[in-house]
This record gives structure tokens, sequence and C-alpha cells, in this order.
């Protein structure tokens, strides 16, 4: 399974979001720093879910990022992500 499969599959299951969108960046970041040969290196998320209901903008990302650890200590150099209630 892909690195993006994985961080979908991971905020489908923890979110159930309204809207989910897990773009791969990474030949965006050709040479920069994290980049390796292959990519799935640098993701954008865009996710909407009632999960975030009253939760401040900080909470929402640290929920994302708790969800994606995994991921985040490994394969993944950079996140940027917009979090929103649903």
């Amino acid at each position: 399974m892909s690195v993006r499969d994985r961080i979908e599959a991971k905020l489908q299951e923890a979110f159930a979001p309204a809207h989910l969108e897990v773009v791969d960046e990474s030949d965006q970041h050709i040479g920069h720093a994290g980049w390796r040969e292959g990519g799935e290196t640098h993701f954008r998320v865009t996710i909407h879910a009632a999960a975030f209901a009253g939760m401040s903008r900080v909470a929402r990302q640290r929920a994302v990022n708790a969800a994606l650890a995994d991921e985040l200590a490994g394969p993944v150099h950079a996140l940027a992500m917009k979090v929103e209630p649903a």
C-alpha cells in the first residue's frame, strides 16, 4: 500500500470525513530537504469532518498528527493540512 493510501485509510477510519483529499506533492520538492527518490515524502491534506466540531484549529491539527504518527515518524517529511469541521 502506498503512503498516500495509508494516510487516506487512517484519516477515513479516525474521522469519517465528509470530504477528504490527500495529494502527494513530492514532485514539487525534488532536491529539497527530506525528499527521496520515488517521492511520497511531501503531502497536502484537506479534511472536513464532524469529528472536529468544537475543536480549535490547533486541536484539529494535533488530532490529524496523532492519527498519522507512524507516517510522520517515518516516510513523510512534510504534511500541509487544512482541517475543518464538516
